[in-house]
């Protein structure tokens, strides 16, 4: 019989997309942390806290289809904030193939590490 949830699935990704911009402002503006490990920093501190309240909140860790619910609208929401963020690099200056090869990466840095902390550490049944 499966459990049901205290909070929707679309909750846990606003919180997660909105925490994104604070995150990143304190690794790169007060921390002077720059470039990929900011991202990786930002991306990890997400996800784990994605976790650590689906865990405290649910009282039981995400099952998989909800964990890949979670990542789909997470990365689906942040996509767009993205492909915003796009759109003012193409108005300023035509971004090199290289430039845009390094924005996808830091896009696609959010919603691996979700699903890494989501579903790593599952056991088959």
């Amino acid at each position: 019989m499966p459990s049901i949830r205290r909070y929707a699935l679309h909750r846990y990704a606003l919180g997660a997309i909105t925490a994104v911009l604070p995150l990143n402002l304190v690794a790169r503006g007060l921390l002077k942390i720059g470039g990929v490990p900011a991202t990786l920093l930002v991306a990890i501190l997400i996800a784990l806290g994605v976790r650590w309240l689906f865990i405290r909140l649910e009282g039981r860790r995400p099952q998989a289809i909800e964990a890949w619910v979670l990542v789909l609208l997470y990365g689906v929401g942040l996509g767009l904030l993205y492909l915003g963020l796009w759109a003012l690099m193409w108005l300023k200056d035509e971004p090199g193939q290289m430039g845009q090869l390094i924005f996808v990466l830091h896009y696609l840095s959010y919603p691996v590490t979700l699903a890494l902390a989501l579903l790593l550490g599952r056991r088959p049944r």
